[in-house]
């Protein structure tokens, strides 16, 4: 079952559930790391192709002149190198499904050829002369704004029709932060497993925590998160903190400028000294930063600081790190 399935992912998972239960193209759009394969194999193992093959193919990640190769195969001796026949990921994958991840990033030739094998559901191997009938489940997965990828002359408006029969989008983690807690204990079970360590699981003020993040990465950020906790910590306890360092929030300058004329009365007279106003912002540096000093969770390295030059600040200013926690 996936995490998050009766909770941020509701939505999503009830219409996976009803195309998977059909034979149509499914795209899957959303954010790097939100989770796109994992909802590909969901759709293929709820479908009837679920005994058959299912095959990834990591479209930004095939070189140009190798795509027709990899998609469609190749006979022996078609170009240098061709010490075979070779079959293509579509012939690979009859029966089953295909999965195109990042269809996003083929190029306009590529796509012309892959619309051809859409349409007419055969394809000829490079250097061969036989039509093959290839019968494939297609899923496909990017985190491009296709329809202004059309608008841009990088995208072909007839293969995103031809795609674009159920699309499915994922909400970003920093959307579906009621699935956080479950989602960390999850990967903190993998870990532990992964790792051979004793299982730590996150408290309710780690939780909390983790809900104050952007999460730019998603998902997959949040695995990797854990997984650096559960070795920091040994298998004691999750070192989440020490694996995510939360920014300080930054000024609002705009509300912090002052104007060019003004007069005693738009100032007001409550001001810290200068000491008193350093004294404030390292305290909340080690209070973020739960008292390192030193070190790449530590305050002087989020103060951009050298940590002696810190040490003797704290000193000089009377900061009482024992009280810090």
């Amino acid at each position: 079952m996936i995490v998050g399935h009766d909770k941020g992912l509701k939505r999503a998972i009830r219409e996976v559930d009803l195309v998977a239960q059909t034979d149509s193209t499914a795209l899957i759009l959303g954010e790097t790391g939100s989770g796109k394969e994992l909802i590909a194999r969901y759709i293929h193992q709820h479908s009837a192709r679920v005994h058959s093959s299912f095959i990834r193919v990591n479209c930004g990640a095939i070189p140009t002149e190798l795509i027709d190769s990899e998609l469609f195969g190749h006979e022996k001796g078609s170009f240098t190198g061709a010490a075979s026949q070779k079959k293509g990921w579509f012939e690979r994958a009859t029966g089953g499904t295909l999965f195109l991840d990042e269809i996003g990033e083929l190029s306009l030739a590529a796509q012309v050829r892959l619309l051809r094998v859409l349409q007419e559901g055969t394809l000829t191997r490079v250097g061969g002369e036989r039509e093959i009938d290839v019968d494939v489940r297609i899923v496909a997965a990017t985190h491009r704004n296709l329809e202004e990828s059309v608008k841009e002359g990088l995208f072909r408006e007839d293969l995103w029709f031809r795609i674009n029969v159920f699309p499915i989008r994922l909400p970003s983690l920093r959307d579906r932060e009621e699935d956080i807690a479950d989602l960390t204990e999850h990967f903190a079970r993998k870990a532990s497993e992964k790792l051979g360590l004793p299982l730590a699981l996150p408290t309710a003020q780690q939780i909390n925590y983790l809900k104050k993040y952007n999460w730019p990465g998603n998902v997959r950020e949040l695995q990797v998160i854990v997984e650096r906790a559960a070795i920091l910590g040994q298998g004691n306890f999750l070192a989440i903190e020490e694996s995510l360092v939360l920014p300080l929030p930054s000024l609002d300058r705009g509300a912090c400028a002052v104007p060019q004329v003004y007069s005693r009365t738009q100032v007001s007279t409550e001001f810290l000294t200068l000491n008193e106003a350093l004294k404030l912002h390292i305290t909340k540096a080690l209070v973020h930063c739960r008292g390192r000093v030193e070190g790449p969770f530590g305050a002087a390295q989020l103060l951009a600081i050298n940590p002696n030059t810190l040490r003797s600040k704290i000193k000089a200013l009377g900061i009482n790190k024992a009280t810090i926690r």
